[in-house]
């Protein structure tokens, strides 16, 4: 780890930007989330309608996510350069990761939809079953998971330490964020199935 840190320059702005983003995205669409789950304010936005709240929010997730990719690759040319791996691992290697990475990502878009991906969740539009199908059941959180292997096979690709640096502090970010969206979906589908429980047994 000491190696790895004497070829990342923390004197560059680009680099401080880079994290701030990396760091921003989950924990500001977490905190909206949640204040939308909670007071609706996306949704009264929108007329009510809930849906299009949820597009809104998903342009804009989608949009930032685009915008902390451009300054993690801005931020990796303005750091040392250093060779990892020997060629042709140096290519091959950060190939497989950043394609690997993108199956995950696009995969578990298309299996989770829009609104699955994007929240939906927090805006009441609840999926009928869990998806089973691949990539989860490889992974439990292939879209972290996939996000991640990009972020290493970029820093691979460019040979840059720093690029390395920065893929375990975007693991870390992840896990954190985890850690307090993964029971707070669960306890929307919990209490949807209590509702639902108690709905049919007034019918009863």
């Amino acid at each position: 780890m000491s190696s790895l840190l004497a070829y990342v320059d923390f004197s560059k702005p680009s680099l401080l930007i880079s994290l701030a983003a990396i760091a921003f995205n989950p924990t500001a669409w977490n905190i909206v989330a949640r204040n939308e789950y909670r007071n609706k304010t996306i949704t009264r936005m929108f007329g009510g309608n809930a849906r299009r709240g949820c597009y809104f929010l998903a342009f804009l997730i989608f949009s930032f996510g685009i915008l902390r990719d451009r300054l993690y690759e801005r931020a990796l040319h303005e750091q040392p350069r250093h060779a990892m791996l020997p060629a042709p691992l140096n290519t091959l290697v950060a190939g497989a990761l950043f394609a690997a990475g993108q199956l995950f990502v696009l995969t578990s878009t298309y299996a989770l939809g829009i609104t699955g991906t994007f929240l939906g969740d927090y805006f009441g539009i609840l999926m009928d079953h869990r998806v089973e199908g691949f990539p989860f059941n490889v992974l439990r959180d292939p879209m972290y998971v996939g996000s991640t292997m990009c972020f290493l096979g970029v820093a691979l690709w460019y040979e840059r330490p720093a690029g390395v640096f920065v893929t375990i502090y975007v693991y870390i970010v992840y896990l954190i964020a985890l850690r307090f969206e993964g029971p707070f979906t669960d306890m929307i589908y919990s209490n949807r199935a209590a509702s639902q429980k108690a709905k049919s047994k007034k019918e009863l």
